[in-house]
């Protein structure tokens, strides 16, 4: 594809006008939103207003005068409708990691009489230390973290799991899981699901509802463009919210947290998940960050998420100097999330010359460049630069330099 088409692209695209919701570098193209998204005007303008104004002017009255009691519940609803969910059943509150353990916990109280999660190897590693861990605070008769290789997911199912906890969207290779058909195969074999998606929340159509899913947690600051560390979400399915009791009881949770009553006795709904106070300032400039998803459905989002990764790819394979990459993500478009994986011997000293000429993409160990597509903010020509820059790279083997070999202790820049 030759530059006045791509030019086109831009010309035709509908969501082009979304970029100037962003307060973007003008010297920098952005292939990282899966791991951090961009700052937001409406995010920017929030921070500065929950600072000066509420926290700084109207102080404690603001959990009632700014709503702040209620934020956890406000932001949960703001994210349902790009899960597929109905409001009640998504609260915004900690880490992935926390939430994971809650939801671990709920899901086998459920199953009495099983006692094995099954996950994939390559799953994201925090969801496997989570798991881990329960399965050392409860003895592995109760709890026992059992891996396979994700070809073997279904025949693993066959061995009565409790839970089997996925990734929607495999975090180095952008492999996409079929949801509704993995959660309809562990149902039909008496296991529930969880699935954590952290790298699909945003950019990928979702319907946890329809799909019958259980449990799900997702994350704040990849595609949602929350900001560094942002609260999580997590949902849960209707019909299991009255028969779980989430481990980490704190007073958010509790059904009159200002009575400080001496026992513990969990509110109603998706309230029951809130543990400590929530983060105000954080949890505020995600809210701002959602609005940016009012006039746009998923999939709008999705349709250019899947142009811009082909034409990089097409890209990737017209230029010569670029052969020595090899494409670890799949190959069909609706097989993958928004990013792609190309291997590479010296992938992460490439990755290094390519953020300082202002392309920021990021290094999966052992041998991974990933680039991360966030159609709100990019443009068609953006691909095509980042293409051209990497090509040069390549081609003058620029990353031989010895200062690029030297490895951050932060590997994404």
């Amino acid at each position: 594809m030759n530059e006045p088409d791509i030019v086109s692209l831009d010309t035709a695209d509908p969501l082009a006008a979304k970029r100037d919701d962003f307060d973007l570098p003008e010297d920098k193209i952005y292939l990282d939103g899966n791991s951090l998204g961009p700052l937001s005007h409406r995010a920017r303008q929030r921070a500065q207003e929950v600072i000066d104004k509420q926290w700084g002017q109207d102080l404690i009255a603001s959990w009632n005068k700014h709503h702040w009691i209620d934020l956890s519940i406000t932001v949960g609803a703001k994210i349902s409708p790009l899960l597929g969910a109905s409001p009640e059943q998504v609260v915004c509150c900690d880490s992935v990691s926390i939430n994971l353990f809650k939801l671990l916990s709920c899901a086998l109280q459920l199953q009495t009489d099983r006692s094995a999660i099954v996950s994939a190897q390559d799953n994201f590693p925090t969801d496997l230390y989570i798991a881990g861990g329960l399965s050392q605070l409860l003895g592995e008769d109760r709890c026992k973290l059992r891996l396979v290789n994700e070809a073997g997911l279904e025949r693993a199912l066959d061995d009565d799991p409790a839970v089997l906890l996925l990734s929607h969207v495999n975090f180095r290779t952008g492999r996409l899981h079929d949801m509704q058909s993995l959660t309809r195969a562990a149902h039909q074999r008496g296991c529930l699901v969880i699935w954590d998606v952290s790298h699909s929340a945003g950019v990928v159509p979702i319907e946890l509802d329809e799909w019958q899913v259980d449990f799900a947690v997702g994350c704040g600051y990849k595609y949602l463009n929350g900001g560094p560390g942002a609260p999580a979400f997590l949902y849960v399915a209707k019909r299991h919210l009255a028969n779980v009791s989430q481990p980490l009881q704190g007073w958010m949770g509790h059904h009159a947290p200002f009575d400080f009553e001496p026992s513990y006795k969990a509110c109603d709904g998706i309230g029951q998940f809130l543990s400590g106070t929530p983060p105000i300032i954080s949890l505020s400039v995600l809210d701002a960050a959602m609005d940016v998803f009012a006039d746009v459905s998923m999939e709008m989002v999705r349709a250019k998420s899947i142009q811009l990764s082909e034409l990089f790819i097409d890209l990737i394979k017209q230029n010569q100097s670029l052969a020595e990459l090899e494409l670890r993500s799949p190959t069909i478009s609706d097989d993958r999330g928004s990013q792609l994986a190309y291997a590479h011997p010296s992938a992460y000293a490439i990755c290094q010359p390519l953020i300082t000429a202002g392309i920021v993409a990021d290094f999966r160990s052992p041998d991974l460049l990933r680039f991360g597509f966030s159609p709100l903010i990019l443009s068609f020509e953006d691909i095509l630069h980042s293409v051209q820059c990497l090509a040069s790279i390549v081609a003058e083997k620029r990353y031989l330099e010895q200062d690029f070999e030297q490895r951050l202790r932060v590997r994404v820049t």
